[in-house]
C-alpha cells in the first residue's frame, strides 16, 4: 500500500492476531494507595532500613519492589512502602516508589571515573568535618566538598574539630570570601552550638577518617554507639564508618554519618555548576566564550567574571574564592 493510502485506514482494517496475543498489554502499574511514607536510614546487601514518617520510632526492613527495576535508593531518600510495615522481627516490606529528591550529594572515585555515586539524598546541609590537627587540615578536600554542595543543592557548613590542639583562625580566614557558616569544637567541651545548628534538620556529615566525625555523632546521639578510631602514627585515620547511616537527634532532625573518605572525585561537576552557586557571577558567566573554565588569565583570558568585580558588583575575595573552587575541580585532591 502506498503511503498516501494510509489516511483511508480505520479501526476495521487493523488485523488482530488470534489466540494468546489478542489481549492488549497494560503498562499501568499498581497505584499502591495504601502505601505509607518513610525515610531510608540505612542499607545493607539489598535491604533498606526505613523509619516510618508517622512513627519515626518504628523502623522496618524493606526490599525494592520488582516493578522498580534498578532504581537507585540511598540513605535520605523519601520512599513509599507497602506490605508488612509493623516493624516486627523477621518481617519485610517493599519499596514501591522513591520521591523526587530535593538535593543530592554525589562523588566519584576520582576525577576520571565516569560513574557517579549518590552518597546521600535530601540532606539540607552538609557538615564538612575537618580536624585542626592530628590529622592536619586539608584545604583541597574542603574545597571539593564545597563544590559537591554547590552542585547538589546542599548548604555547606564547616565544622572544625580539635580546637584544643590548634588555633582555627588561619583556616577560617581562608574561607572568609565564601560567607561559609563555621563551627568550632573541642574534645573537652560538649558541642552545644553544633547541636543547635542541627536541630530539626537533615544533616549529612563527611570528612577524612580520624577527624573526629564519629566522636561528634556519639555526643550528639549518645545511643548511637558508633566506634571511634585511633589516628595512626602517620596521620591517616582508620575507617570507622563503613556505610552511610541516618540517626535521629534527641531534639528532632537527623544526622547522616557517611564513611570516611580519602578523596572526593568531581568528574560529574562542570564549571558552570559551581558558578551558578555564586549569584553575582551567574549572569556574567553567560557572556563568556564557549568552553570557558572561568579561571581567568592566562587559562581563560576572555572570562567575563573579572568585569563584575571591576564594575563593583562583586567583592574581589568572592571571585578569588570561586576560582579556587574551580581550580580544585580540575585537580586531584590529596
Amino acid at each position: 500500500m502506498a503511503r498516501s493510502d494510509w489516511r483511508r485506514l480505520d479501526e476495521s482494517d487493523v488485523r488482530v492476531r488470534p489466540g494468546k496475543g489478542t489481549r492488549p498489554r497494560s503498562k499501568r502499574r499498581p497505584e499502591h494507595a495504601d502505601a505509607v511514607t518513610a525515610m531510608v536510614i540505612g542499607k545493607d546487601r539489598g535491604r533498606w532500613t526505613c523509619a516510618i514518617d508517622a512513627d519515626p520510632d518504628r523502623v522496618i526492613t524493606a526490599m525494592r519492589a520488582r516493578e522498580m527495576g534498578r532504581v537507585s535508593v540511598v540513605v535520605g531518600d523519601r520512599v513509599a512502602v507497602v506490605g508488612d510495615v509493623s516493624g516486627r522481627p523477621d518481617t519485610l516490606a517493599r519499596i514501591v516508589r522513591v520521591d523526587e529528591r530535593t538535593s543530592v550529594l554525589r562523588r566519584t572515585a576520582d576525577d576520571t571515573d565516569p560513574y557517579e555515586r549518590v552518597v546521600v539524598a535530601n540532606a539540607e546541609q552538609l557538615l564538612i568535618v575537618t580536624a585542626l590537627a592530628d590529622p592536619p587540615p586539608r584545604a583541597g578536600f574542603i574545597d571539593r566538598c564545597l563544590v559537591a554542595c554547590y552542585a547538589g543543592g546542599v548548604e555547606p557548613v564547616l565544622c572544625l574539630t580539635k580546637a584544643d590542639l590548634a588555633d582555627p583562625a588561619d583556616l577560617l580566614d581562608g574561607y572568609a570570601g565564601l560567607d561559609l557558616p563555621a563551627l568550632v569544637t573541642r574534645y573537652d567541651e560538649e558541642p552545644a552550638g553544633l547541636a543547635e545548628r542541627l536541630k530539626g534538620r537533615v544533616t549529612a556529615l563527611v570528612g577524612h577518617s580520624g577527624v573526629g566525625k564519629s566522636t561528634l555523632v556519639n555526643r550528639l546521639v549518645p545511643e548511637a554507639g558508633l566506634a571511634t578510631g585511633v589516628v595512626s602514627a602517620v596521620g591517616k585515620g582508620r575507617h570507622t564508618s563503613v556505610a552511610a547511616v541516618a540517626l535521629p537527634l534527641p531534639d528532632g532532625g537527623w544526622v547522616i554519618d557517611t564513611p570516611g573518605v580519602r578523596s572526593f572525585g568531581l568528574a560529574h561537576v562542570t564549571a558552570d555548576d559551581i558558578v551558578l552557586a555564586f549569584e553575582e557571577f551567574a549572569e556574567a558567566a553567560e557572556e563568556c566564550p564557549s568552553g570557558c573554565g572561568h579561571l581567568g588569565a592566562p587559562e581563560d583570558p576572555d572570562c567575563a567574571l573579572d568585569a563584575v568585580v571591576t564594575d563593583g558588583e562583586a567583592r574581589p575575595d568572592r571571585l578569588l574564592s570561586l576560582r579556587r573552587l574551580l581550580a580544585s575541580r580540575s585537580g586531584v585532591e590529596s
